[in-house]
């Protein structure tokens, strides 16, 4: 078999994977107008099961936090049951499957939402970009910044969302502590300018982040519970002053806590910062480290082998390749992804991707 290592099983915490080839968590904008998991995603998933392990998209854990406008929630009891159809799908075909739960922060929009203003560490809007709405693409409005006596709402919402996640069948959650939403904008320098105990030195600003693992925790076991970070994507107006610092600092946290895996995003989606942060992961996190962001099959093959790291979570491939195992056991050729179709509703670009040839 070509690539052996990523074809060996491992064990993350309680879960055991078949196989190294996960698929990473992808906003896919495919639910209802509530905010539901809809029969469509769940065929969407089930075609993926092969995956050593899925990670499902980003879920508005606590309600009026929409940034993508048709995401996924899980803070209701229709979205329970909703998402109870995708797990109950995904683990008929044998598949393991737990959920990203995540607040979006600034990310958010007045017109996603109610008219709420988006909170945040700090009153800093993203620029240079917009946001889908109803109306159009819009820019980004100035968040406000949330007051302490505030965030152990946040925190017991969090907490909600991992037991809706259990009675939705998942077999863990991932906390999402990347790409410039509200958890990573605490953690890094240039979103959070706040005092107080949230602000300030690298262990204040890591505290929310922290605190929701936490609590997630106390629902599932550390063992169950993993935590995605990105300490140099610059997605959303992203930027710390030490992002080693950073990795060092969460993976040691994150090892103390016994946590299934971390989830580390290698690099900067728009190429504004570079560095090595796989390095000081793997040295202070003990457990299962996932690399993610432009791996191949080839270069995923030989990190694991070498012991950079212990399974590669792989994004558009996915998305476009139903069976990216097969495909890769056989060095079949993949599918090509078409940008067009990440975030249009229907099952165009979505479940109707073929898998490989017999």
């Amino acid at each position: 078999m070509s690539h052996p290592s990523l074809f060996t099983p491992v064990q993350a915490g309680a879960l055991k994977l078949p196989n190294r080839i996960l698929m990473a968590p992808l906003t896919r904008c495919r639910a209802d107008a509530d905010h539901v998991p809809t029969p469509l995603m769940a065929e969407y998933y089930a075609q993926r099961a092969s995956a050593g392990l899925i990670i499902a998209e980003a879920t508005m854990a606590i309600e009026g936090n929409s940034s993508f406008w048709m995401e996924p929630g899980i803070y209701s009891d229709a979205q329970v049951a909703g998402w109870k159809l995708v797990t109950d799908a995904v683990h008929a075909k044998g598949g393991c499957i737990v959920l990203q739960i995540w607040h979006g922060g600034r990310a958010c929009h007045p017109l996603l939402n109610g008219g709420a203003q988006p909170v945040a560490p700090s009153a800093i809007p993203i620029t240079g970009d917009e946001v889908h709405t109803p109306e159009g693409k819009k820019p980004y409005v100035t968040p406000r910044e949330l007051r302490d006596d505030e965030i152990p709402g946040i925190v017991a919402g969090f907490k909600k969302a991992a037991e809706n996640a259990k009675a939705a069948g998942f077999d863990g959650v991932e906390v999402h502590g990347a790409n410039g939403y509200l958890l990573d904008e605490f953690l890094r320098d240039g979103a959070n300018k706040r005092s107080g105990p949230y602000g300030g030195p690298l262990e204040n600003r890591a505290r929310l982040m922290l605190e929701v693992v936490d609590a997630v925790i106390s629902v599932w076991g550390a063992d169950r519970v993993g935590l995605r970070i990105s300490p140099l994507n610059s997605y959303n107006s992203m930027i710390d002053s030490d992002p080693v610092a950073i990795t060092e600092y969460i993976a040691k946290e994150a090892s103390a806590r016994g946590l299934a895996y971390l989830h580390v995003m290698r690099s900067d989606f728009l190429q504004a910062q570079s560095g090595d942060v796989m390095t000081p992961a793997r040295h202070h996190f003990k457990g299962v480290l996932i690399g993610n962001m432009g791996y191949t099959a080839d270069e995923a093959e030989q990190a694991i082998a070498a012991g950079q790291l212990d399974a590669v979570a792989f994004g558009t491939s996915f998305l476009a390749n139903p069976d990216l195992p097969a495909r890769i056991a056989a060095k079949a050729e993949l599918n090509a992804p078409n940008a067009a179709t990440f975030y249009s509703p229907g099952p165009a670009g979505y479940t109707d991707y073929p898998a490989m040839a017999a």
